[in-house]
């Protein structure tokens, strides 16, 4: 069985700038989130409708998996067998913060069935499956930083129980529209770059 998985790409948004395996393939300066993410979606021709439908977060993840499941190639018409695996800090605390103020609200109680929906931060792991047709686990977990250990051997425990083919992991975080990041990145059982927590550091702090 084989025991060794590799990083075969990834892909980071942050500081309105977007990479795909280390490369900037778009940026906009002096601008905040809500500017960017549309300006970015635009840009690399993602074509959803649904994106502006979605809460910060979803949007964030979203763009950054698009950009990078497109780059493998995969055919869009057919099921894939890749599990998602991600984590962040706040959950989806940005629109819990919209949700309570709506609850708040005694002049104009009425909580929105569309902001509510996302007030689960897994909810961007299933606008992704959506899109890309990804059919197999999915887990979204919270942690104080980014845990590169963690996303390793679950990630590998996947990979070598035979659940999935491929895994797509990483961290996505949003906060404010001054604090957001997202890294994301492709394990599988071929590459060249072998999945352990050194080489993930190494390319997220990069």
């Amino acid at each position: 069985m084989n025991t060794n998985y590799y990083i075969k790409s990834y892909s980071s948004i942050k500081n309105n700038q977007v990479s795909l395996n280390g490369s900037v393939v778009y940026q906009k300066e002096e601008a905040a989130f809500s500017e960017f993410i549309k300006a970015a979606y635009k840009d690399q021709e993602t074509k959803y409708p649904k994106f502006f439908k979605m809460d910060k977060l979803s949007k964030l993840a979203f763009l950054a998996a698009d950009i990078l499941l497109k780059n493998e190639n995969l055919d869009q018409e057919k099921d894939k067998d890749i599990a998602i695996v991600f984590s962040n800090k706040t959950s989806s605390l940005d629109t819990d913060r919209k949700h309570q103020e709506s609850i708040q609200n005694n002049e104009s109680y009425y909580p929105s069935p569309a902001v509510f929906v996302y007030t689960l931060p897994n909810i961007c792991i299933g606008e992704i499956s959506i899109k890309h047709k990804l059919y197999s686990e999915n887990s979204f977990f919270i942690f104080e930083n980014f845990n590169a250990a963690h996303l390793t051997t679950y990630t590998n425990s996947l990979l070598s129980s035979g659940k999935a083919e491929q895994v797509l992991c990483g961290w996505v975080e949003f906060d404010t529209e001054d604090n957001y990041e997202a890294f994301l990145y492709l394990v599988s059982p071929k590459g060249t770059l072998e999945h352990n927590k050194q080489n993930i550091l190494k390319i997220y702090n990069t």
